[in-house]
């Protein structure tokens, strides 16, 4: 019997490790805790929601990635909105300005990769950001192939400016949901963030992307 019981835990340990990849939780027994009793709860309360075409064999990934579309779809019609009537000429111009007041001074590449854009893209939204005097860019003095950029007083004023609309807009698009349901889409949301980033970083080729993830996930 307590050779049993040491076999369950040890079966446990490792579900916990194989689970804890993406270091959701610590690897010490408070994590180890944690991660045990969430999923606990989690299977006790755990409800199968039904989904347009579940019953013709539409899987749960297929929803998720259209719902998650959708969302982006609904926050960027809302971002419109915020800033209608503003010189701003699109939502990364705010969101590169505020990425750029929460987190100080940084390179080009290093805001455009926070905003996870290709770098064409980011590097226009950068010059329309410089050109509206919004953003200074500087030598770095430790790469002398990179230049810093930081948010000038002009592009604090306009976005603190717009910030009550772009805050309204951020709060609808988070709906009626509760607190306890903010709390675990974040935790969600952030463990997939945590899975694909670093595969974002590696900028793996179109062609060789699918087949090097799924090899590397199995």
């Amino acid at each position: 019997m307590k050779y049993k019981l040491v076999k369950e835990v040890v079966d446990l340990l490792e579900q916990f490790e194989l689970e804890n990849s993406n270091r959701t939780y610590t690897y010490d027994i408070n994590g180890f805790k944690k991660w045990f009793t969430y999923n606990q709860s989690d299977s006790q309360s755990f409800h199968e929601p039904n989904w347009e075409g579940k019953e013709n064999g539409r899987s749960a990934d297929s929803v998720i990635n259209t719902l998650l579309v959708h969302m982006n779809r609904f926050a960027k019609s809302y971002s419109k909105a915020a800033i209608w009537d503003s010189d701003f000429s699109s939502q990364e111009d705010f969101i590169y300005l505020i990425n750029l007041r929460a987190f100080g001074k940084m390179t080009k590449m290093e805001l455009i990769k926070r905003n996870i854009h290709e770098k064409p893209v980011g590097i226009l939204v950068i010059n329309r950001l410089i050109a509206q005097g919004w953003v200074m860019q500087e030598n770095s003095t430790t790469d002398k192939r990179s230049k810093l950029v930081s948010i000038t007083e002009k592009g604090m004023e306009i976005l603190e400016k717009h910030m009550g609309k772009i805050r309204q807009a951020t709060e609808i698009v988070t709906g009626d949901l509760t607190y306890p349901e903010k709390m675990e889409l974040i935790r969600l949301l952030k463990k997939l963030n945590d899975f694909h980033l670093p595969i974002y970083e590696k900028n793996i080729q179109p062609e060789n992307l699918l087949e090097e993830v799924l090899n590397n996930k199995n």
